[in-house]
């Protein structure tokens, strides 16, 4: 799923202004019922993941959980860790939160863990999410970050017979299309995080694929972003710009256009994340396919992402009703039909196979789905890890906001440098 990082300071407050209380602050059973407790829940909307879906996910999960009641608050942006930042700075931090980054919060003892013995028990991935040990947001859910998506009649129009495997064959096919006239890949350049989608793609690739440990090694200071393996992988998404693979005016091309752009015929590929299977239209699914960012060597590396349902505060009044709707909430199978068919996220819970979910999901996805399933080299997104891969926090942004620099700059190692001195700076 997309996250927006971008929260503006004047729909925080207004946000805040509309927000009369949570209940952590306050003592269980407050709303006089003996017994009971009222619980204040952090979600988001979005075209997929709408009210009507949440306030029906809620329902069904105070149904199984008797005595708790739960409000709903809605941030105002899909930027879920900013605004409980702001919550909790006004002492209103929620008793659950949906889909944030536990390492932001629990270095502060801002989150509470769940039983291990249940994660275990319940997800494909017990661990994919963990941060130093303990898992924080159930795992139900992941994302590949990013696929390439491709559109096979382009391919064969531009005389392209198969899919790359190695990072030279993908050159060709950028250079094939191009003499042909076709777009080789869309980019989407005006959001940051859309335009550094290469990047998350090439580095995953080529220097997570070799060294999984790369990023805990940057907190250790045994690595750095101005290494020469690392500047040579970031060489490669210059190297698309410069030769103008993207489309033309990319960093112009806001992210909701760049789709539009891609399913509609005007680009033959697209890098980005696996949510893009969403937005797969049905009447032309037979249209796209799927691969990961080649490597040198044609190694197949996947750059995998575990997401969760809600977090659950550490000092909540009522921990056991809490932890109780959590888990309710996360094992009802209904509440993925709108994940896997709108955000194409892929499920992870044990036991369940697609039609246990009762969706209407195309072959792209169901072949994408076979990278999660099937044993092969996945290592943490770059950029979009929530585990102990995860950046120090506000790195995210500067790493995006690289995407976007790099484009239109040859100086890869002062941009390189710039990240290096950003997270000696955020981990102070």
């Amino acid at each position: 799923m997309r996250h927006n990082r971008l929260l503006p300071a004047a729909c925080l407050a207004a946000g805040l202004a509309l927000i009369t209380g949570c209940s952590a602050a306050q003592p269980a059973g407050s709303n006089g019922s003996s017994g009971s407790v009222s619980l204040t829940y952090l979600t988001f909307e979005t075209p997929s993941l709408t009210a009507s879906f949440w306030d029906t996910s809620i329902a069904n999960a105070e149904k199984k959980v008797p005595g708790v009641t739960v409000k709903k608050i809605v941030a105002p942006s899909t930027d879920r860790d900013a605004y409980a930042k702001q919550l909790q700075a006004s002492g209103q931090f929620p008793d659950l939160l949906q889909s944030i980054t536990p390492s932001t919060f629990v270095q502060a003892g801002l989150l509470r863990p769940y039983d291990q013995g249940w994660v275990n028990a319940n997800f494909l991935l017990p661990m994919g999410n963990a941060f130093k040990g303990k898992v924080y947001i159930p795992p139900t859910n992941s994302q590949i970050i990013p696929m390439v998506f491709y559109n096979k009649t382009l391919f064969v129009r531009a005389g392209v017979t198969t899919v790359p495997k190695t990072w030279a064959d993908f050159m060709a096919v950028c250079a094939k299309l191009k003499v042909a006239g076709i777009t080789p890949v869309e980019l989407g350049g005006g959001d940051p995080f859309a335009a550094s989608m290469p990047l998350v793609g090439i580095l995953s690739a080529d220097v997570l694929g070799k060294d999984p440990n790369w990023l805990q090694e940057r907190y250790a200071g045994k690595v750095h972003f101005t290494d020469a393996n690392v500047e040579t992988a970031v060489a490669k998404y210059r190297t698309m710009a410069q030769d103008g693979y993207f489309e033309d005016g990319a960093l112009g091309v806001k992210y909701a256009d760049s789709i539009t752009n891609f399913t509609s015929g005007k680009t033959a590929m697209y890098m980005m994340g696996s949510w893009f299977l969403g937005s797969v239209p049905k009447a032309a699914a037979a249209d796209f396919g799927s691969f990961m960012t080649p490597t040198d060597d044609g190694s197949l590396v996947v750059p995998f992402a575990v997401g969760g349902s809600m977090a659950i505060n550490a000092h909540t009044a009522a921990p056991d009703k809490a932890t109780a709707f959590a888990e309710a909430w996360s094992l009802d199978p209904a509440n993925y039909k709108a994940l896997i068919e709108g955000d194409g996220a892929f499920p992870m819970l044990k036991g369940k196979t697609l039609a246990d979910y009762d969706v209407n999901v195309t072959q792209v996805f169901e072949d994408s789905y076979a990278y999660v399933l099937n044993q092969n080299t996945k290592v943490s997104a770059f950029g979009w890890a929530t585990n102990d891969d995860s950046m120090p926090s506000g790195l995210d942004d500067d790493f995006y906001a690289a995407g976007q620099d790099l484009y239109n700059s040859n100086d890869i190692a002062a941009q390189m440098a710039k990240l290096d001195s950003a997270w000696d700076t955020a981990t102070k």
